[in-house]
């Protein structure tokens, strides 16, 4: 499927920025799931200090603010021709061990409700059934719904509040299959949605390491495993490090963000 992605965001400040620097997540890597016909980054009220790639291979950019700028826009677009594997990536890896997906971070610490869920794999003698069925649980039990966590709300607080997002399905799945022992990692990007071009934010779903088939994807918020509607952006241990933008600034002022989105074939 070729899917052509617009997405920009906007920053706003109401008063100039001394300094500031982003961090950028938002280039696609090509892989046996996805092919990069093109793709680009402009910044506005900015420019590109510098791009890597990071510990976890992502495609990351370094970009300053303009000094005293009051506003920064940064667009993504381009085009993917995208690959139904049935949410397997596969036995692909980079720089970051098997261990260190096991591991804990400050958003994906299991509290006692997390490790009631986990139980749910206990209850299963295939472990991808498993799998499945946490899935299940979890978006049974915190249904979609936004405006009720944050970017530094934790899997367990989400949990406990019955409510979330695609970012807090995907650390409540990772933090209760860690729980199993089974290395677990964060996943941002974009899914092209059936009747609606138009989105507010990008997408998140848990990619979990199985012996058998190797990296297995799990988009709790819609119950499936990603296919062909989905672009991979950036992986990472938590929202935070598969973060599409974060940064810094100096100053006191205070900021406003706006993100435009559209996913369409």
């Amino acid at each position: 499927m070729q899917l052509h992605v617009t997405h920009t965001t906007r920053y706003a400040y109401d008063e100039p920025v001394i300094y500031g620097l982003q961090k950028i997540r938002l280039r696609p890597v090509g892989s046996h799931m996805q092919s990069v016909v093109d793709w680009n980054l402009t910044v506005t009220g900015g420019k590109i200090e510098c791009s890597y790639c990071d510990h976890h291979g992502n495609q990351t950019d370094l970009v300053s603010i303009t000094p005293e700028g009051d506003a920064v826009e940064i667009t993504a677009r381009g085009t993917i021709i995208t690959e139904n594997t049935h949410g397997v990536f596969g036995k692909i890896y980079g720089r970051v061990p098997l261990y260190l997906l096991r591991m804990p971070t400050l958003t994906t610490e299991a509290g006692p409700k997390i490790k009631a869920f986990a139980r749910t794999l206990d209850k299963h003698d295939d472990l991808l059934a498993g799998l499945h069925a946490l899935s299940e649980a979890i978006l049974k039990a915190v249904p979609y719904e936004s405006g009720h966590t944050a970017a530094d709300t934790t899997a367990e607080q989400a949990l406990a509040g019955g409510k979330g997002v695609c970012q807090d399905h995907a650390q409540i799945f990772i933090a209760a299959a860690r729980l199993a022992g089974l290395p677990a990692r964060y996943v941002s990007g974009y899914l092209m949605m059936d009747d609606q071009v138009d989105q507010d934010a990008s997408h998140a779903w848990a990619e979990v390491h199985l012996d058998t088939l190797g990296w297995v994807g799990f988009d709790v918020s819609n119950g499936i495993s990603p296919d062909e509607r989905y672009v991979r952006i950036a992986v990472g241990r938590d929202a935070k490090e598969a973060s599409p933008i974060e940064g810094m600034r100096m100053g006191s002022a205070d900021e406003s963000m706006i993100v435009s989105l559209q996913v369409q074939q």
